[in-house]
């Protein structure tokens, strides 16, 4: 490893981790896709899709501890959606990270751009009203969020994230869940997700070790500030930016193909 590669591959790390932190997800809707493309800029080996969904669903792992550990107190992470949502979504993420060896490198690209788009178009649905409501007094469809979760968790561990870019627009739109309570409890169920991610992705020999490692560094250090400066911000600003980073790496992803 040179110095290029570890700045690189740092640099990567650290800003989606800081995007992860800020708004609750795992950070791998920005990182695949930079994990893909950035290295060959700058004269770097490229990874293959197998590589780039390993390094990330190892990565998503710290990066969530962080953010959760940042959002514990305030009555932000609502517990009894974490566990029917966490434990459905880990099921679903062994059986998808296990299950993407048999898969090409392109079934893994295709997975993720149709969760991408589906993700891109759930965040321009209207969510009123739900921002209002005292996190006591939330509530929802547990058995409905717990089938959204394994499905989820299906795709994300195939290619490698932990999914939260899905589980955010599924909780504010589907399940009414207020955006700071969102973006707080997605990134515990992220975490719990990433186990079986990773446990499925090192099992089956699909992780690089060195751009891990630097990736790790970097979202210890990163997620944590990323999740400071969210509880600052409007919500509604927070929902802005998410919708806008996930349209527009969808718009990206599918534009590769054409």
């Amino acid at each position: 490893m040179d110095f290029t590669f570890i700045i690189v591959i740092f640099l990567i790390g650290f800003i989606g981790s800081y995007v992860s932190g800020m708004l609750g997800i795992g950070g791998s809707i920005i990182k695949y896709p930079m994990l893909l493309y950035i290295p060959p800029l700058f004269g770097l080996a490229a990874f293959s899709a197998h590589e780039v969904s390993g390094i990330s669903a190892v990565q998503v792992f710290f990066a969530t501890i962080g953010g959760v550990w940042a959002y514990r107190k305030g009555g932000y992470l609502n517990k009894t959606l974490i566990g029917y949502m966490g434990i459905s979504i880990l099921i679903g993420s062994f059986i998808g990270g296990y299950g993407s060896r048999l898969m090409s490198e392109g079934g893994i690209n295709l997975i993720y751009r149709i969760l991408a788009l589906i993700a891109a178009v759930m965040m321009f649905v209207p969510k009123k009203g739900t921002d209002d409501i005292p996190f006591d007094q939330v509530g929802f469809n547990k058995w409905l969020a717990a089938l959204l979760a394994f499905i989820v968790g299906l795709g994300a561990g195939i290619v490698g994230a932990a999914g939260a870019f899905l589980l955010v627009p599924i909780m504010l739109v589907v399940l009414k869940i207020p955006t700071r309570m969102t973006i707080a409890s997605s990134l515990a169920i992220t975490f719990i997700s990433s186990i079986g991610t990773t446990v499925g992705k090192l099992t089956t020999g699909q992780v690089d070790y060195y751009p891990a490692l630097i990736m790790i560094v970097a979202s210890l250090i990163a997620s944590p500030l990323g999740a400071m400066a969210g509880k600052k911000m409007n919500t509604k600003i927070l929902q802005i930016i998410l919708a806008i980073l996930i349209f527009a790496t969808a718009v990206k992803i599918w534009f590769d193909i054409i």
